[in-house]
């Protein structure tokens, strides 16, 4: 199972990490070994200062393609979920300055929280206006809907399906909305598609 993610792909969220718009998608990998663990506590590295939470929609692939046209990507996936791309904030700045790769940022064990609920497209009148939304300890600190993405689904799994054959339970972190921010130890964090939770999730 291959964890595809998309970064830069909400206009607001690009402004307030003063990074620059891209011509693309931003596409970047999380090993297997990020995904936080069912019923587990998020435990903050010791290699990091400043691990942000980046609360993001994710789709299931449910079967192998490869050169996907846009036009044809809605067969390729059923399910919605909903997760959080874990960023050492700190970390990932050091490795752009010098023009390295983010894995050491975006990928560490616990990075990549995949909610337990998965929700069929078949539930949403358009998946291309799908809200959601990230409470910190009972306080909304990110907001988002799939209408504001730079790219929409089905261009992403077009997209990626150039360079990355998509095989069934592969998921796709198509990317954040603005509102990023640190977590701390003792933080509770839930997410939200529409009004339906999705998980919770401890710091320590």
């Amino acid at each position: 199972m291959k964890l595809i993610c998309i970064g830069r792909n909400y206009a607001k969220h690009i402004s307030e990490l003063n990074s620059e718009k891209p011509d693309h998608p931003v596409v970047f990998m999380k090993p297997d070994s990020s995904i936080l663990l069912k019923n587990n506590p998020f435990i903050l590295p010791s290699f990091s200062n400043d691990v942000h939470h980046e609360v993001e929609i994710l789709v299931k692939i449910k079967k192998v393609g490869k050169h996907i046209q846009s036009k044809f990507a809605h067969k390729y996936y059923d399910d919605i979920g909903l997760g959080i791309d874990f960023t050492a904030r700190d970390v990932q700045n050091q490795l752009k300055d010098k023009g390295l790769p983010w894995e050491k940022a975006k990928g560490f064990d616990g990075a990549a929280v995949i909610g337990e609920s998965w929700f069929p497209k078949s539930n949403f009148q358009d998946v291309n206006t799908i809200s959601f939304r990230l409470e910190k300890n009972k306080e909304v600190v990110q907001s988002g809907s799939t209408s504001e993405m730079l790219w929409k689904i089905d261009e992403l799994i077009a997209y990626v399906s150039q360079y990355f054959t998509l095989k069934i339970g592969d998921i796709i972190f198509t990317g954040t909305p603005a509102g990023v921010g640190k977590v701390s130890e003792g933080d509770v964090l839930e997410g939200f598609i529409e009004n339906s939770p999705c998980f919770l999730i401890q710091v320590k």
